[in-house]
């Protein structure tokens, strides 16, 4: 930025401190192409009590299909009402977000919208407005001229994709147990997620590696290239409310502490300029969401703890809330927990949850613009292609639908499924380029067992059971399985819309404790981890397929580690 345009701006935000004006540009001015967008706030009329603005936003960048501008006030300005734009506000943050009239935001063109509020004290203008996480009104630095398409982004720049071009982070101390079993080493160097299932995970609990210690070995990882951070934010209050084995710290009603003790400590963390080369890829709250369409009343598989989370709202406002704050750090991929196939895949919770989903990403001041894109499948077995068979088959008369493994669901893989989510979503407003990601971490199912072709046509069940790759007794079942493999290795862009197979779930880690054990971690048993028990009508009152001897939640089993070596497909060298 020239001296001489800086001091014009300068000189026009005193007079707009006084006219009560935000001015955006300088008209004319030869830099202000490489002003990414302007933000024009102009209070229209104020009294004692309260005020109309109207703000006019103006697009230098890429062409948008959504918009959302993003301020915070330095008083206690309130927004009570607004037009042209949906309006929400948390504290003093303020986010506009796009009506469904008027998402389209070209190149150079401009919209407005308007709004009444109150205030008491100063009415101050807001100094800092963001479009879609870029900062406006403030000269990028870069050249008028446009920037060469063959050209790779500035490091900590957001892209299409965070997983091309990058490597992947390796947790050190996943890395070191892996490496401690016997074959381990052939997979010690794959990158997995870092979960933070608890507020002491941040600052690091019982000698484990903290945020920060995890994020500065990345940046010694990262070298001079590109590198991904896998952070899984799962701490809700309620937490996991259908099972026992993941119970949380947090009570139902505590979700000012989830904000304040651990949202925005992280959000801090993953904002320090130190870190601002880095992808971070969040994953946002697994076994959340979805339990508030299949696991509430009426239904059968009701549970009374998940009848609370829905009633109290606090599911929703955690991720809104989780998506609001920490898509605002320009170099944070937030990606959403959309189940797997097995959970999800039925006519009548596809649809519900997809609502679900949008509804918690325009909570609390969150817009659609805060996601990046939703993964499936998340520590979960459900298996990535089933090749043998489909749902559009008849066999001896039926359809496969009818099997009492598919059970009349649309689905029967997780590839298929995280499609067709993704378009689903695209369609109720989230951005076209969203991408999905497939946690591949145990659902490879290879070994002796696996099959080789299609079963015996003798009826639709030894059709599907005799060709299906996924060998537990129900899709139902999610604790240590038996049997289940390493999948696909991590690997970027691997489908279309799919932007990545990954190791969220961290293998060898186990699911939870085969029978009640004590600890300090809010875990609890589930019967799901036993596998003496029969089952519940979650998974059509089939046996747990558990594996014995497992410890709780998130605690190093062996046994499982070998397992999952064992029957690695495609398998380990």
């Amino acid at each position: 930025m020239s001296r001489t345009r800086t001091a014009l701006l300068a000189a026009m935000a005193l007079v707009a401190g006084a006219t009560g004006t935000a001015l955006a540009a300088v008209p004319g001015d030869v830099g202000a192409a490489a002003v990414p967008c302007t933000v024009d706030y102009k209070v229209q009329n104020q009294w004692a009590t309260g005020f109309t603005a109207s703000v006019t936003v103006t697009n230098h960048g890429a062409a948008k299909s959504s918009w959302a501008v993003k301020w915070s006030y330095a008083g206690n300005q309130k927004i009570t009402s607004g037009w042209n734009a949906k309006l929400t506000q948390s504290g003093t943050a303020v986010t506009a977000a796009n009506e469904s009239y008027n998402g389209t935001l070209a190149t150079g063109g401009s919209t407005s919208f308007g709004f009444q509020g109150t205030y008491s004290g100063t009415n101050a203008v807001p100094a800092t407005f963001t479009l879609d996480g870029v900062t406006c009104n403030v000269d990028s630095g870069g050249p008028t001229d446009p920037p060469d398409p063959t050209d790779p982004p500035p490091q900590g720049a957001r892209v299409d994709n965070p997983y091309v071009g990058a490597k992947v982070y390796v947790n050190p101390e996943w890395s070191a147990n892996a490496a401690a079993e016997p074959g381990g080493s052939r997979i010690a160097n794959q990158p997995t997620g870092v979960w933070m299932d608890r507020t002491a995970a941040i600052n690091g609990a019982n000698g484990k590696m903290g945020l920060r210690a995890h994020l500065d070995e990345a940046l010694r990882q990262k070298g001079s290239g590109e590198l991904v951070f896998q952070v899984v934010i799962y701490n809700l209050p309620g937490r996991d409310c259908a099972a026992l084995a993941s119970n949380g710290e947090l009570g139902p009603t505590e979700i000012d502490k989830y904000k304040t003790q651990y949202i925005d400590p992280i959000a801090a963390i993953l904002s320090d300029p130190k870190y601002a080369s880095l992808r971070i890829v969040t994953t946002v709250e697994i076994d959340s969401l979805p339990n508030l369409v299949t696991n509430v009343s009426p239904r059968a598989t009701a549970t009374p703890n998940c009848d609370v989370m829905k009633a109290n709202g606090n599911y929703v406002k955690g991720v809104g809330y989780a998506l609001n704050k920490l898509g605002d750090v320009p170099n944070v991929y937030n990606y959403v927990d959309a189940g797997h196939h097995g959970w999800l895949g039925w006519d009548d919770n596809f649809g519900a949850s997809a609502e679900v989903f949008k509804q918690a990403a325009t909570a609390e001041g969150a817009t659609v613009a805060d996601v990046h894109g939703f993964i499936a499948n998340t520590a979960n077995y459900s298996a990535l292609k089933e090749d043998h068979f489909s749902v559009d088959q008849t066999v001896a008369g039926k359809s496969v639908r009818e099997s009492k493994w598919v059970s009349w669901n649309r689905y029967v893989d997780e590839l298929s499924y995280a499609k067709a989510l993704r378009e689903k979503l695209v369609s109720l407003g989230f951005d076209s380029k969203i991408g999905m990601l497939i946690d591949t971490s145990r659902n490879g199912w290879g070994g002796t067992a696996r099959p080789t072709g299609p079963g015996a046509t003798t009826s639709v069940d030894t059709y599907v059971d005799g060709g299906r790759y996924d060998r537990r007794f129900n899709t139902g079942n999610w604790c240590n399985q038996k049997g289940a493999g390493l999948g696909e290795r991590p690997k970027a862009a691997p489908e279309p819309g799919i932007d990545a197979y990954v190791w969220m779930k961290p293998p060898g880690e186990s699911d939870g404790s085969s029978k009640a054990i004590d600890n300090d971690e809010g875990k609890g048993f589930d019967r799901m981890c036993d596998p003496t028990y029969t089952g519940n009508p979650r998974n059509d009152n089939n046996m747990s397929g558990a594996l014995p001897d497992a410890p709780v939640s998130g605690h190093w089993f062996s046994a499982q580690f070998q397992e999952l070596m064992r029957n690695a497909y495609p398998p380990l060298s």
